[in-house]
């Protein structure tokens, strides 16, 4: 046994390495090697068994994420008021597109290269499918599909009329606006409801219009609700229509209305004039037997002097 003199040098020496500082310093030496490791790696090339892309799947996975940020800049952008079906279809078809690539491209011959297995499938997070299926998703809860055409190449034909006719009647309230501000009070938007009247009623008549024909499915062959675009415009007119300018909102069935309310009011009347006439009509039944016996009482009398 070494006698314990020699032993005392190494005392801090021990201590240092059951202090808790030991374990820091050791873990920095390992992260310190590790980064020396990965510098090697990296500097000598990766080895061919780790899951690289190839040159065209990086290429197709760069042009999908620059389409989804240009769509999600879109979305952004668009949201108030809401703009979405119209200005950002052409970036969804060809986020669409660039989708369809990845997942029909082959890439290397080799099955370990394949760009949609890589791509779509090759992690538990797999980005590039959720991606997608958000826009998906938001596209179809705009019902954007309604107000275009059924190749998505453009607005439909009823879509372009109805934001031709919003445009005039948004027009139309501010023309009147201007006008109406110098001669009258902020309160009272007489004007602008008697100016406006034919626009807005025009713009009414083809929403209804479109509710309709989109039941049966329209030019765009869905048959769900309006794009959020032609809701959210229509919304925003009847809002300035009915609250903002306290306007009355011209109703197309009128006529239906008065007669059902008519027939209803004179429902009383039928049937208290009825009854009476039913009433009088029993009475006469019930006082006729009383003529008939006191004409016989009568002749019975005549009888008996006689």
């Amino acid at each position: 046994m070494a006698p314990v003199g020699s032993l005392l040098p190494l005392l801090p020496a021990l201590a240092l390495a059951l202090s808790p500082a030991a374990g820091q310093v050791r873990r920095a030496l390992v992260l310190v090697e590790a980064e020396g490791l990965s510098e090697e790696l990296w500097g000598a090339g990766l080895p061919g068994d780790l899951p690289e892309l190839e040159p065209e799947c990086r290429q197709l996975l760069a042009a999908f994420a620059e389409g989804s940020a240009a769509l999600t800049d879109c979305l952004g952008r668009r949201a108030r008021p809401v703009r979405l079906c119209q200005a950002c279809h052409p970036h969804y078809r060809r986020l669409l597109a660039q989708y369809g690539d990845i997942a029909r491209a082959v890439g290397n011959s080799s099955e370990s290269h394949n760009c949609a297995k890589s791509i779509l499938t090759s992690d538990r997070l797999q980005i590039v499918v959720t991606l997608s299926a958000f826009f998906n998703e938001t596209w179809e809860a705009a019902n954007c599909a309604n107000c275009l055409k059924n190749s998505s190449e453009g607005l439909s034909n009823s879509t372009v009329e109805f934001l031709d006719l919003f445009n005039k009647s948004l027009t139309c309230f501010e023309q009147n606006l201007q006008g109406q501000a110098i001669h009258l009070s902020p309160n009272n938007y007489t004007e602008v409801c008697k100016n406006c009247n034919e626009s807005y009623r025009m713009l009414n008549d083809l929403y209804t219009s479109l509710q309709r024909m989109n039941m049966h499915g329209g030019e765009s062959g869905h048959s769900t609700h309006l794009c959020i675009d032609v809701e959210d415009a229509m919304n925003i007119t009847r809002k300035l229509w009915s609250r903002t300018f306290n306007c009355s909102v011209p109703c197309s069935d009128t006529v239906p209305v008065i007669a059902v309310s008519s027939f209803i009011l004179f429902l009383p009347i039928v049937f208290y004039l009825s009854s009476f006439l039913h009433s009088k009509q029993k009475k006469r039944i019930l006082i006729l037997p009383k003529r008939i016996q006191s004409n016989a009482s009568l002749v019975n009398i005549q009888e008996k002097y006689s």
